[in-house]
């Protein structure tokens, strides 16, 4: 009777568990739907004949090339990937900072709402489609496809560095601008250094997409590795691309290691 009474009277979970049990029961049913509805065959990916093409593509490509002239052109087109990434990640971060200021509020809530607005449009296009657009304005190479990457990272950006700075605690500015501080300098010595570190975390962590998406960006024409992985895949030049697939595991590998080692260094 005791262990019953208790049971009556248990404390109701709390509006905010319901609706996370609601969420997650509407993901479970969007995901199952989704394998419902796909016309996976799984089967067919198993047989005998697709693991025999699989073998046969894949035999293609032993041995990479090693010729001294496509080992040359091979590492500057390793280059200009990195250049496109980098420059595009740069780009990227001074347009991210200025529509940050209004995207976090700091300027009224109409100048918020529509810029705001304008970073969904930004990082809703996919670089390739970025790319698409600017390469007819730009011309092929390189140009369009940094470009791209700066038009629809700063998107990005600019959502994380305006979230960034809306949810900096406003003490140390309020306490400056309450001693007769300007709004510039209280915004610069007092929110700025607290998300700083944060915003640089975001901009090393963009980089990295970017070295990837600037080799698929050649594609498309926007030069570097995905351009001749294209040229030579086109051509069933197997094994010089499989050397440019290996420059761009290389290529990205140590990108990876740069960005955990400044991370690391930002942190301690």
């Amino acid at each position: 009777m005791k262990h019953m009474h208790d049971t009556q009277h248990m404390p109701r979970p709390p509006a905010r568990d319901w609706t996370i049990i609601a969420v997650m029961a509407l993901l479970a049913a969007l995901v199952a739907a989704s394998f419902a509805s796909l016309p996976l065959k799984w089967r067919d990916f198993f047989t005998l004949d697709a693991v025999n093409s699989a073998a046969e593509l894949l035999a293609g490509f032993a041995p990479p090339e090693t010729a001294t002239p496509f080992l040359v052109k091979t590492a500057w087109a390793t280059l200009e990937t990195m250049s496109m990434s980098a420059l595009g990640t740069l780009l990227a971060v001074v347009a991210g900072l200025a529509l940050a200021l209004p995207a976090s509020g700091r300027l009224g809530q109409a100048p918020r709402a529509g810029v705001r607005a304008l970073l969904n449009v930004l990082r809703s296009i996919p670089e390739l489609v970025w790319a698409s657009i600017l390469l007819i304005a730009a011309g092929l190479g390189p140009f369009g496809g940094t470009l791209a990457l700066a038009a629809h990272t700063a998107g990005v950006l600019g959502r994380l560095f305006a979230d960034a700075l809306e949810n900096a605690p406003p003490g140390p500015e309020a306490t400056l601008r309450t001693n007769g501080t300007s709004a510039a300098a209280a915004f610069l010595y007092a929110t700025l250094p607290q998300t700083l570190p944060q915003m640089l975390s975001y901009t090393l962590y963009r980089w990295e997409n970017n070295i990837r998406a600037a080799a698929i960006l050649g594609v498309v024409g926007a030069g570097g590795l995905g351009q001749m992985l294209k040229y030579h895949l086109s051509l069933f030049q197997m094994q010089q691309a499989a050397t440019v697939i290996i420059a761009m595991l290389v290529l990205v590998a140590l990108v990876d290691a740069i960005s955990y080692a400044l991370r690391r260094a930002l942190t301690r």
